[in-house]
Formats: C-alpha cells, structure tokens, sequence
C-alpha cells in the first residue's frame, strides 16, 4: 500500500502501512483522529487540536506515522540524545538522527532481531507468532561517552545475511529504560539465534541466515 495522506486545516498526517506494527498509540491516544475498525478514511487531522496530533504521532514506534504543521511552528527534531530501546522477546525500537541503508532518513524505525520478519529490516511482529525469546533487560556494558555526546547521525545497514551494523553515537537501553550501553559503532544481531543478544556474536553464518 502506498503512503496515505490526510490533510487537515492545520496539519498534514502521512501513514506509511510498511513500516507499521500496530503499536495502537495512536487510536488509543487519539481515537477521533485515529479511528479504529471504520471503513474508508480512518484519519482525520482536525479532530483535535495540532499540539495533540503531534504529541501522539510522535509516540509511534515505527515511524510508521510521521505529521507535518502548516502553520510556522517546529516539526519534529532528531532527539536530543540518540536510543535503541530493546524490547523484551521483540524487536529494536530507534530513536535517533538515522539514515537507515536503502530506506532512507528516519527519527524513528523499529527493526527486525528475530530474523522472522518478512519485511526486514523493519519488524512486523513476526516475533509473536514465532515464539522468539529474548531478554530486554542486557546486561550492562561499561561506556565513556556520556548523554551530552549521543548526537549527530546514526547509520543502519543491514549487511547482507547478517547483523545490523549501526555506526554513530547512541545509548543501547532495556525495555525498562535501563541504559545498557553507550557505543559508537555495533553490530545488532538480526537472526535471533546469538548467544549475546542483543549484539551480534557471527551465529549467523553458522545458521546460513538469509536476508537482503
């Protein structure tokens, strides 16, 4: 599906399904503009006010919905300290100034650690259906960068039947929060078989994992 367009009086709303994970923020957020289970346009921008739109298209995980303002205030800002959320026997959750390799610019993307996903390098909760266990709470990594130097652009790049090598300053967090590590350069594993999750340890080459 293509991207959909809602266009309002004061804000623009775009929906892109493939990178959707049903996080349901945004219905349970804001349900007169995110309608659930109706037919036709489920969207409808001006059912609230656009300081509301905004705060909840900017809780969506995947990035999967992104809104632009028309009038002269701010729209969304790289964050001011760059993340990857593990989740508990789920997926990778950035937030960060990324260019994500075939993809393109992002501030928000959620991708793939189970190597289930049929749409890798993003997550479509394939995790759920295949059973994957992992934890989300890692064990900590001692780092010397601090929280004042996580910025600047982060490259992800999918390496072809391998992990995903993340170049750029961002702290690694638990599901809880918990910072785990601050790292520079890593590589996350994407198979769902390593023995050091959420970090890749070359399981991959022994499985013959496969994707692009």
């Amino acid at each position: 599906m293509a991207i959909q367009t809602f266009e309002g009086r004061g804000i623009t709303i775009r929906f892109d399904s493939h990178r959707c994970i049903h996080a349901r923020r945004c219905v349970t957020g804001e349900p007169g503009v995110f309608k659930a289970g109706v037919k036709g346009d489920w969207g409808d921008p001006d059912a609230s006010p656009v300081e509301d739109v905004m705060r909840v298209a900017y809780a969506c995980p995947s990035g999967a919905i992104t809104v632009e303002r028309k009038d002269e205030g701010a729209n969304e800002h790289p964050p001011r300290a760059n993340v990857v959320m593990v989740r508990e026997n789920g997926p990778l959750a950035f937030h960060a100034d990324m260019m994500i390799e075939g993809h393109g610019k992002a501030l928000r993307a959620t991708l793939c650690r189970c190597g289930l996903s049929a749409n890798k390098p993003f997550c479509d909760n394939g995790h759920i259906a295949g059973g994957f266990v992992a934890t989300g709470e890692p064990a900590p990594r001692e780092s010397d960068l601090q929280i004042s130097d996580l910025t600047g652009e982060v490259v992800v790049k999918p390496v072809a039947n391998g992990p995903l090598m993340v170049t750029g300053r961002l702290e690694v967090e638990s599901g809880t929060g918990r910072a785990v590590e601050r790292v520079e350069k890593t590589w996350f594993c994407r198979c769902g078989h390593s023995s050091k999750k959420p970090f890749c340890d070359g399981t991959h080459k022994k499985i013959g994992f496969k994707a692009p």
